[in-house]
């Protein structure tokens, strides 16, 4: 018999993933292909100047046992305090050992939890903290009742938002048919057009009535009014300790795990441990034709950037990363005219991240947590003001003190979401992080001269959006469901708003099918739809 190949379409989390499971549990020879010079895909981390950005940000947290134990056994969780936890003598959970199997091995061996300040290769313990940022002031995120909200917000408006939840409680809209229907039956109209409205339609760059109410249920299903209140009446009695967290909303978790440089130490490592396994990794190659006969794939043509030079590769498996839209204008021969029409029309939102260093902030801490120069402690801060384009701001400090070359400055990421080719996009860095500082001095967040350096980071289809002609994707899947040895896994594979934990499982799933000999694809696109995944205990 002859070598059996199975070609990875993007270097992301699933198609890393799927190369690790096949090279683990099957004999395939694997080979990824992924048109950037980059490991990751909107997972990887960027170093500017030994400062490090994640794109986006990624809590390294899971319902998902399997995927959890997955994280550690690549990097494994610390024994001893990181630096900040040191220096703030804070208490957190640590472990006594580490656990590895390596990759093709059969036997797991223990080892001493590593020290983050003596090893790189370890994953962090994090406290969660998140904000909005509404009418100049911050609220925590998930909404909290606490005399904080009632002084912000002031009793009026608060009396308004309980009588708007009880009203639809009592009445809901139904059908949900939009993600406004979605947010407005969870939290009642008034909390909604606070706190989630503007931030949302800043994301998608539509109103929230024209977006499908998929988006919620994959990425809030469980937050609501109820369970937070729920939740806080809980911690008044109780805190869970447990990295799991399983009992509690993925919304409401109050800590994570994180590589101690950034979700791309994560996903470089497991590269590093794909091509000592033998499988290949071609960077600045793109997949830009797929061969087809019948209800199969036999070859892939692949461009080398570079240089434009082409090449074939016949296969006997695929699992495709790549935006939708772009693998079925790949395919030949062309699919149907019906088929091309609805992925022609498949929409993406594009993002772009302003790196700023800075001296200090002006925004000034008062939350009570302690951080080094007791800077403000968030992670993320959601901006819902209406008169900046501004979306988010991540402080890298918070996430990892090791993300950050200087503890003694503030690196700080602004995000904004835009489209692939628009203005903004379009702007040049430097009249980018122009436009950026001055939003931030707008909100009385910085002050101009504390700026030390800035750098432009631009992230095309991030967000695969649930509009355009997102409501015809049934035609696309019956399409490609039945090419059995074609596997759709990921974000923009699956053209799914997931998770880093859900496009694993999509790209585990897939390989648990092959060594199962199972046809049907179901489970793949029941991955984070179906609550069994996000329960799942082994």
């Amino acid at each position: 018999m002859g070598r059996k190949v199975a070609v990875i379409i993007g270097a992301g989390p699933a198609g890393l993933t799927a190369a690790y499971e096949l090279l683990d549990r099957t004999d395939f020879e694997v080979v990824i292909y992924e048109a950037t010079a980059d490991i990751g895909g909107i997972s990887r981390t960027i170093n500017y100047k030994g400062n490090r950005i994640d794109i986006g940000g990624h809590r390294f947290f899971s319902k998902s046992e399997r995927v959890m134990q997955w994280w550690q056994n690549i990097l494994p969780l610390q024994g001893k305090p990181s630096r900040d936890d040191i220096l703030l003598n804070r208490n957190i959970p640590l472990a006594k050992e580490g656990r590895h199997r390596p990759l093709r091995g059969r036997k797991e061996y223990a080892f001493p939890a590593p020290d983050p300040e003596m090893t790189d290769a370890v994953m962090l313990v994090r406290k969660r903290f998140s904000r909005i940022l509404f009418l100049g002031k911050l609220f925590n995120y998930p909404i909290t009742l606490s005399f904080e909200i009632l002084k912000n917000l002031g009793i009026t408006r608060i009396l308004k938002i309980g009588i708007s939840y009880w009203w639809v409680y009592l009445f809901p809209v139904k059908p949900e048919k939009s993600l406004e229907d979605f947010f407005v039956n969870r939290f009642g109209r008034k909390l909604y057009k606070i706190f989630f409205e503007n931030y949302t339609e800043k994301v998608w760059g539509v109103p929230c009535r024209e977006i499908k109410a998929d988006w919620g249920a994959q990425r809030v299903r469980g937050l609501s009014i109820v369970k937070t209140i729920l939740h806080i009446f809980k911690k008044l009695f109780s805190s869970s300790k447990s990295i799991a967290q399983r009992e509690i909303e993925t919304s409401l978790i109050e800590q994570f795990l994180y590589p101690k440089y950034g979700p791309g130490q994560m996903w470089e490592k497991v590269a590093e441990e794909i091509k000592n396994a033998g499988g290949k990794i071609y960077l600045n190659h793109r997949v830009v034709r797929l061969k087809t006969n019948g209800y199969r794939i036999i070859s892939a043509v692949v461009e080398k950037v570079d240089s434009g030079e082409e090449f074939e590769i016949e296969a006997d498996l695929f699992f495709s990363s790549m935006p939708i839209k772009s693998l079925i204008k790949a395919m030949t021969p062309h699919p149907p005219a019906e088929v091309q029409e609805v992925a022609a029309g498949l929409i993406y939102r594009d993002f772009v991240t302003v790196g700023l260093l800075l001296k200090k902030l002006k925004v000034q801490n008062k939350s009570g947590l302690r951080t080094i120069n007791n800077i403000i402690p968030d992670n993320w801060i959601y901006i819902q003001e209406r008169d900046v384009k501004l979306g988010r701001i991540q402080i890298f400090n918070n996430w990892s003190p090791y993300l950050v070359k200087d503890e003694n400055n503030v690196w700080i990421g602004l995000e904004y979401f835009c489209n692939e080719g628009d203005y903004f996009w379009r702007m040049s860095d430097k009249n980018l992080v122009e436009f950026a500082i001055n939003e931030l001095v707008k909100i009385d967040f910085i002050e101009k001269e504390d700026v030390l350096d800035a750098t432009v980071i631009r992230m095309p289809k991030a967000y695969p959006a649930y509009f355009g002609s997102y409501d015809r994707f049934p035609i696309i899947k019956e399409f490609l469901d039945p090419f059995g040895n074609l596997f759709l896994i990921g974000r923009n594979g699956m053209h799914r708003y997931n998770n880093q934990d859900h496009s694993m499982l999509s790209a585990m799933v897939a390989v648990d099918n092959i060594v199962n000999g199972l046809k049907s694809k179901d489970n793949i696109w029941s991955v984070n739809t179906d609550s069994s995944y996000h329960e799942e205990k082994s």
